[in-house]
């Protein structure tokens, strides 16, 4: 690691807390007026996951910032529809960012790092069939926008892991960045070739790696407000050397946060003004931008938060989908939800502060309300003193 500048400014743990809840749109009142695609891009990543218990994860995001938004209008603020089968200009595409992603178009150019390693990339986890790929790509040229399916079948039988020779080809596709998703039809990808639905300035792939590099880490920055090495570098997957290349030239500054016990960086926009507004009480996604690094979310909230889906049943301690309640602008516990019917089911509810009951309700009545559901039924609390007053904060609300 090169020798470290003289930070421009100390913080406190909870300066660094507060900016960090603003940069990502839980502190101050929300821009409602440029809605989904304003969150996409002020958060310059939105992750992708199959798994849906309330809503899938992309729709989670915007709701927990903007509240109750029409969950049809939150895909098409995403996915651009395709008249005619010509796509229209697009707003974002997916890709490999911090994991499967919503990007916005504008950030196209900045991802060609990726592409090129990809196209480098010396094996793969899926034998890709002679003369699929150059198929696809024909078959594209005279159909497209067409999904796997439309393409000939995305898997050789029933398991999810076995994909077909056509399915490989347009994925390779897409990575190489030849191809590209600018819409999904009832969660299935729609593949288009990237000449065609990218718009022409933004096609081409002539930034190089250190271009790309300092634009990524300026915007996992400004995503960050304020974050380590480590913080930076994860937010869109890259390698500490790749952040320490660049950093200097990003736009962001060196700051100290107390208790970090390691350098960081922050946006100097974040410095400016100090954060202020209301707090959004809400439940997270697991997949949450806030929440995605699991030091950082320790570090800066004392908050333990694991995804646990992938846990086997007997082993979990939160929760299947165990989604972390936001108050206050602190991480007060956790909801595990199902939903029955009009009910929302909160399996189990881990909180240890009787002060968040209420947060928990309004938050609990809230995601309801926005998933079409009349009732709320408690289940589980890990604090069996505080089950009974949460029931009492849900009835009086419903009432």
């Amino acid at each position: 690691m090169p020798s470290l500048p003289r930070p421009t400014a100390e913080l406190t743990a909870d300066d660094a807390r507060r900016i960090a809840l603003r940069a990502q749109g839980f502190l101050g009142a929300p821009d409602r007026r440029a809605g989904v695609r304003g969150v996409l891009r002020h958060l310059g990543a939105v992750q992708l996951d199959t798994i849906s218990v309330l809503a899938r994860s992309h729709e989670l995001i915007p709701y927990a910032r903007l509240g109750a938004i029409g969950r049809k209008a939150v895909d098409a603020a995403y996915w651009t529809s395709s008249p005619a089968g010509r796509s229209a200009s697009p707003h974002a595409f997916e890709y490999w960012s911090h994991a499967a992603c919503i990007l916005p178009i504008e950030e196209w150019p900045h991802f060609a790092f990726r592409r090129r390693a990809y196209r480098s990339r010396p094996h793969w986890n899926h034998e890709l069939p002679d003369g699929a790929y150059d198929q696809v790509i024909k078959q594209l040229r005279a159909e497209g926008p067409l999904t796997a399916t439309d393409l000939g079948g995305a898997k050789r039988t029933s398991e999810w892991w076995d994909w077909s020779g056509t399915k490989v080809a347009v994925e390779r596709a897409l990575m190489y960045g030849e191809v590209v998703c600018v819409e999904r039809r009832g969660w299935k990808r729609v593949y288009d070739l990237a000449e065609r639905a990218v718009p022409q300035a933004l096609l081409h792939d002539e930034l190089d790696d250190s271009e790309c590099m300092r634009r990524l880490v300026r915007l996992a920055g400004q995503s960050l407000g304020v974050g380590t090495r480590a913080d930076i570098a994860d937010y869109h997957r890259l390698k500490g050397e790749q952040v320490d290349a660049v950093i200097a030239d990003s736009g962001l500054v060196p700051v100290t946060v107390e208790g970090w016990g390691r350098p960081a960086w922050a946006d100097p926009a974040a410095l400016a003004a100090p954060p202020r507004g209301r707090h959004r009480t809400t439940l997270l996604s697991p997949f949450d931008s806030l929440i995605w690094e699991r030091a950082r979310t320790e570090r800066i909230f004392g908050f333990t938060h694991r995804l646990e889906a992938y846990v086997p049943k007997p082993k979990r301690v939160y929760g299947y989908f165990a989604m972390p309640v936001l108050a206050g602008g602190r991480l007060v516990g956790r909801v595990d939800p199902a939903r029955e019917g009009r009910t929302l089911v909160a399996k189990q509810v881990t909180l240890e502060d009787p002060r968040a009951v209420t947060a928990v309700a309004q938050a609990l009545l809230e995601a309801a309300s926005w998933v079409d559901c009349t009732n709320v039924r408690v289940e589980r609390v890990d604090a069996p003193a505080l089950r009974e007053p949460l029931i009492r904060e849900l009835a009086a609300a419903l009432d």
